[in-house]
């Protein structure tokens, strides 16, 4: 019995052996796959474009705010109080136009008596010049002595200079007066108005404001890089602006009125403001909008698509297919970008760029052009 299992256990491990065997010599013999010659990979299939050559503006898109040209903070000049008020909130008012009237009796009173002092010096410096002209008569005539005339012409020259004195006097006198009616700086929109009449109003009483709507500028920020270009456009002309409100598509036309002078170093971009006539009232102080320029135009760019492009620690460039159909690198530098494409330099423009294909793609790895090797269609059609 023991004999019996011995020769048993044999025979199983004999026959499990003999299957390890089989497998590991199956294995080892196995055909290669088709196409692997010798280890290596066939080429791999990729699709070309070759670069277009275009004229490319340069737009530059940036969130912009609507910023008033001036404004103005109303505040009497005077302490007094409102006798009336001319406008009304939120009306439009020309420049000149009158605005609110002060209590004016005691300005006018003033007036009144710098006016009869410039009348009683006119009248004492008549007087001098009469008994001047009559001495000088005398004079001649030898009456009276030199010394008389003498001291005649200094009380002349005197009186003249006490009515100058007065004479300016009397102007200051109606420079106060006149701050008894304040009229509108300039042409805008007055605001909250703060006083009413009767109220007592000093040199620190804000009275109302005055904002100027028409024209008005959209303030906004733009790469320094974009400087160079910004100051070239603007030397050659009017850069044009437009801008778009969130709530609407229409584009409103104004153009480029300043570039600041200093670059903020932190953020590394640069002020600029646009004019636009707004007649129609469609920007309004304060207004978030898009704003979009043309900073220059690129001049016979060398274009290719942006998914040809590969980027990364060792720098930008793009794959194209060499004379014997193979990949070899080309280092280009991206000038803009654009939709789906971009404008480039480092191309002859001879190139057959590699779009499709490139993440398998090695320098010196074989392509095959895709589409490059389908025989001709010679089907005929039958009528």
């Amino acid at each position: 019995m023991k004999k019996t299992s011995l020769a048993f256990l044999v025979g199983a491990i004999v026959v499990v052996g003999g299957g390890i065997w089989a497998t590991t010599h199956q294995t080892a013999e196995a055909p290669k796959a088709p196409g692997a010659q010798g280890g290596q990979q066939g080429p791999t299939t990729v699709s070309v474009v070759a670069p277009s050559r275009q004229d490319v503006p340069v737009v530059l898109q940036a969130n912009g705010t609507v910023t008033p040209i001036s404004t103005v903070d109303l505040h009497p000049q005077t302490t007094s109080t409102i006798a009336k008020v001319h406008i009304k909130e939120g009306q439009f008012v020309k420049s000149g136009e009158l605005m609110f009237t002060l209590d004016d009796r005691s300005e006018r009173a003033n007036v009144d008596k710098a006016q009869a002092q410039v009348a009683r010096d006119q009248a004492s410096l008549a007087d001098y010049e009469r008994q001047y002209k009559r001495s000088m008569e005398l004079l001649s005539k030898n009456f009276i002595a030199q010394g008389a005339v003498d001291t005649l012409k200094s009380q002349v020259d005197s009186a003249r200079a006490l009515l100058q004195a007065d004479i300016a006097a009397a102007r200051s006198v109606g420079v106060d007066a006149s701050y008894t009616a304040i009229r509108a700086p300039m042409t805008g929109r007055v605001g909250a108005i703060n006083v009413y009449p009767g109220s007592l109003v000093q040199l620190a009483t804000s009275l109302t404001t005055i904002t100027q709507l028409d024209p008005i500028n959209v303030s906004f920020t733009l790469p320094e890089s974009a400087l160079a270009g910004l100051l070239q456009a603007q030397h050659d002309g009017a850069v044009a602006v437009k801008v778009v409100q969130g709530n609407s598509d229409k584009e409103i036309s104004g153009a480029l009125s300043f570039i600041d002078n200093t670059v903020d170093p932190v953020a590394g971009v640069i002020r600029v403001k646009a004019q636009f006539d707004n007649k129609d009232t469609l920007l309004w102080p304060g207004q978030y909008v898009n704003t979009r320029l043309i900073s220059q135009v690129l001049k016979d760019a060398t274009v290719i698509p942006q998914n040809a492009i590969i980027s990364n620690t060792r720098g930008t460039f793009i794959y194209a297919v060499d004379a014997d159909q193979s990949a070899k690198v080309v280092n280009i530098k991206r000038l803009y970008s654009f939709g789906d494409n971009a404008a480039v330099s480092g191309l002859s423009g001879n190139e057959k760029v590699i779009v499709d294909g490139k993440q398998n793609l090695r320098p010196g790895g074989k392509v095959r052009i895709a589409g490059a090797d389908k025989p001709a269609d010679t089907t005929k059609q039958k009528g």
